[in-house]
């Protein structure tokens, strides 16, 4: 068991996965709000040898310089590859220190709101209406950007629904296309496509002047990512046109850092995590508490 496990922040578990902990130590802390500097998470730290964080905090070489006691690091949040993560993965591992994160516990949400936000625009159910009649998605050409498992279960759901899908990615998904998803690079799906929808790890940023330029006017651009998928002034540019719209669920997601944007009449952020639904919560709990049995059980 661990002697200390310390949770710097809420990190989404529920109750039930929480009494868990105990499971794996002779004390938990959990603390209720997000420390404000590395001062305060060293001091919550402490003697631990276990840490728990969600993506709003990071461990960096400085916390982990200050806490050698720790033997563990839990992320409770997505972990795609060392060089995204919030944690210092390379000098942690240097140290002896095992971090672990979790994936695909979000996704069910954010395939729900990419598809309800997408046919609320296009019957004009809400404030806006994407053309002067109401529209299907029967027909309609969407591209997907990545096609990990977000972008796998957008374009299962909106294929199924009668939409037209098209994908871009770093290798080819020889299974997926035999679903009816075609492959186009790019620059080609840009100029094919209606609707495009990005779901890239964080930090990486393909949409410039050059990309808005190749998918052009009266279009429709979602963003699932973490992160931003695309430069800002250049999202801004496109968005002056006049006639196309952005959607995404989060400020992060949005990636405007002088929160100008949030008020452009073009920008629908609703800024609310759409994957950080109950069920989500449960699953979140349970991927975390099999990365701890895990550690033990490689420790063993």
């Amino acid at each position: 068991m661990f002697k200390k496990l310390v949770a710097i922040e809420p990190i989404g578990m529920v109750t039930s996965a929480e009494e868990q902990l105990y499971d794996y130590a002779s004390e938990v802390m959990m603390y209720a709000d997000i420390p404000k500097n590395d001062e305060e998470i060293i001091r919550r730290i402490g003697d631990a040898d276990a840490v728990l964080l969600s993506y709003t905090s990071s461990i960096d070489r400085a916390v982990i310089e200050a806490c050698p006691e720790v033997q563990y690091i839990g992320m409770c949040c997505s972990l795609y590859s060392p060089e995204s993560a919030n944690v210092d993965i390379s000098f942690a591992n240097k140290k002896g220190i095992t971090v672990s994160g979790i994936r695909d516990y979000g996704d069910q949400g954010v395939v729900e709101f990419v598809i309800s936000e997408l046919i609320c625009y296009l019957h004009g159910f809400g404030e806006k209406q994407w053309e002067e009649k109401p529209m299907e998605l029967t027909g309609l050409k969407v591209g997907v950007v990545g096609l990990g498992t977000t972008g796998k279960m957008i374009s299962s759901g909106l294929l199924g629904l009668g939409a037209d899908l098209y994908y871009f990615s770093r290798s080819r998904k020889p299974v997926e296309e035999e679903k009816g998803i075609k492959y186009r690079e790019l620059s080609e799906l840009l100029k094919t496509v209606d609707v495009v929808c990005t779901c890239l790890n964080k930090n990486v940023i393909l949409f410039h002047d050059e990309q808005f330029e190749q998918f052009g006017n009266h279009k429709i651009f979602f963003n699932t990512s973490i992160g931003p998928s695309h430069d800002i002034a250049s999202l801004e540019k496109w968005l002056d046109h006049g006639d196309n719209e952005f959607f995404c669920d989060t400020k992060g997601a949005l990636g405007d850092p002088t929160g100008r944007l949030l008020s452009n009449s073009h920008v629908n952020c609703m800024d609310q995590s759409a994957g950080r639904t109950g069920q989500a919560d449960v699953r979140l709990g349970e991927k975390v508490l099999e990365n701890i049995k895990k550690f033990f059980e490689a420790k063993a």
